[in-house]
Formats: C-alpha cells, structure tokens, sequence
C-alpha cells in the first residue's frame, strides 16, 4: 500500500469510529414522540399543597380528564378539592411533546382564571405520563400526578 492510502484508509476508519460512537448517543435523546404521542384522553389524579396565595394556602387535589389533540392543544375537565372545598373545574391550553418523550403544557383553570404550568414525562409505552406543577409564584404549589390513557390507542371513544 501506498503512504496516500495508508492514510486515506485511516482516515477512513477514523470517522467511522466517530460515527458510531456519536449515533447510540444520539439515539439516548431522540425516542421518536411528539405532540402525536398524547393524542386522545387520559384519566388524571394529582394531589399536593397550595403554597401561594396566603388566602388558597392548603391541600389539593383533583381527579378529571385531560384530551390532547395531537397537535398542541389540550382541554379537560373535573373536580377539586382545595383544602376541602370542592370545585368543577376545566382547562384549556397548549402543550408541547420533545423527542425524548417529556415535556410541557399550560393551562387556563376555570373557575379561578389562572394559568398552571406543568412538566411531564411519558411512560408505559405511551400509555401514562407522569406530572409536576412548575409554577412558583404569584400562585405556587407543591403539586404532582399521574395520568394513564382512559380508552387503548384506536378504541372508538378516542
């Protein structure tokens, strides 16, 4: 061989170490969800503590429904209990699904007229995701919950 192939061949397999040394790396962030993975309705219990407000101040909790669209929005509907009282309850809002199956949505809570943001990490191959509450102040809570999809991916009732 050559010193110019010697080198070209190197170089060669230099690069396809690196490659695939990145590509499993890659591949750890990138799970393949989207706004698509949270499409239909999903059951949610979430419990904690109202911190802020002084006024609201107290435990809380809500059991309802949560319908994504699959394409940013989201609507739901329930019961709370704060610090005993009990309230229906809807929301309405946004979210946002990142290719490593977490991510975010907001809120607007009526009655009440205040938005709750939350984070959220999808589980159960799609079938659950798990939440917590990220807002910290004018209204700050200690707030967490789960939610499992109410119908199986293609029933009817989706």
């Amino acid at each position: 061989m050559k010193p110019s192939n010697i080198a070209k061949t190197f170089t060669i397999a230099a690069i396809a170490t690196l490659a695939l040394a990145i590509a499993p790396a890659a591949n750890a962030d990138d799970k393949g969800c989207s706004n698509a993975s949270l499409k239909g309705t999903f059951v949610r219990k979430d419990t904690g503590t109202v911190l802020l407000p002084a006024a609201a101040a107290g435990p809380t909790a809500k059991v309802g429904t949560l319908t994504f669209d699959g394409n940013g929005a989201v609507s739901g509907a329930g019961v709370a209990s704060r610090s005993g009282t009990i309230v229906e309850v809807t929301d309405t809002g946004t979210y946002t699904v990142n290719p490593n199956c977490t991510g975010t949505f907001a809120v607007q809570v009526s009655p009440g007229g205040f938005t709750s943001h939350y984070f959220f990490a999808i589980d159960d191959n799609g079938s659950e995701f798990q939440f917590i509450c990220t807002d910290s102040g004018p209204i700050a809570l200690v707030y967490t919950g789960v939610a499992r999809r109410q119908f199986a991916v293609g029933d009817w009732r989706n």
